[in-house]
């Protein structure tokens, strides 16, 4: 190893830190948690379908651990916590993050916009149930552990403004601008204490497989690869992200030389 390339290195690796993923056996769930443990976190694989989650973790290593979880019901979460705290004492990093995209509300949305006032309350219920409530419901969880183990970070993924309040994304835009709403409340309750609350976005579409099977052709070329998400989160997990409080990044853009100004 030359000296040029230690430094770099040495900004990430993570030394085994605790981090629980949501929605981590597909997307930029997946993408996150394997940059993890590639960087040497110990990481938490969570679904709602447990042979999935499985699954995911022991492509990962034996780093990984696998979690059934939905987010949605707090005896859910609760549970896997317990689990967290059994298996390895605690948790370092939360990352928030579990959803559901618009094609569980309307398949087309893309090339057929749906009024809001055509969504079923159901899929409007399961899109903000599952991003917005789920995000609150794992940091209410989390956060006093972190607080009585002397600190914590927890990572909100969200999304762009443009999806929040672009035509035909109700419910998921909504949700979105909900999470990063609680994001800022959730950053200025903690703002006195040892535990750290950003918001990371990617920056676009990315291939996740949320689109539409008709989407353009010239969109697909232009979707990000999840694996966008993997430097930002790294950062964001290593020593030199300490202290980093209430930002929001943008992942496609992120720059480790300037993240932390």
């Amino acid at each position: 190893m030359s000296d040029a390339t230690a430094p770099h290195e040495a900004d990430h690796k993570l030394a085994g830190i605790r981090v629980l993923v949501t929605g981590a056996t597909s997307g930029l769930g997946e993408a996150m948690a394997a940059a993890l443990t590639e960087a040497g976190a110990r990481v938490i694989v969570t679904g709602r379908d447990e042979s999935r989650a499985r699954a995911a973790a022991r492509a990962l290593g034996s780093s990984a651990m696998a979690c059934r979880l939905d987010v949605r019901d707090d005896q859910s979460v609760a549970a896997c916590i317990d689990q967290a705290r059994a298996a390895w004492g605690g948790i370092d990093m939360l990352v928030n993050n579990a959803g559901i995209g618009m094609r569980t509300v309307n398949p087309r949305f893309m090339s057929e916009p749906q009024p809001f006032w055509e969504v079923a309350p159901a899929g409007f219920r399961d899109v903000v149930d599952t991003k917005l409530i789920g995000c609150f419901l794992m940091a209410r969880a989390v956060v006093p552990l972190m607080l009585e183990g002397g600190g914590g970070r927890i990572v909100n993924i969200s999304m762009s403004e443009q999806t929040m309040v672009r035509r035909g994304f109700v419910p998921y835009g909504p949700a979105g601008a909900g999470v990063e709403a609680l994001s800022r409340v959730m950053a200025a309750d903690l703002a006195d204490s040892p535990v750290t609350v950003n918001i990371l976005l990617p920056g676009g579409a990315t291939r996740t497989g949320m689109l539409p099977d008709d989407v353009a052709a010239d969109l697909q070329r232009t979707l990000l690869d999840p694996a966008v998400m993997g430097p930002p989160i790294v950062w964001l997990a290593s020593d030199r992200a300490a202290g980093v409080h209430d930002r929001r990044i943008v992942a496609k853009e992120f720059d480790p030389a300037s993240a932390a100004a």
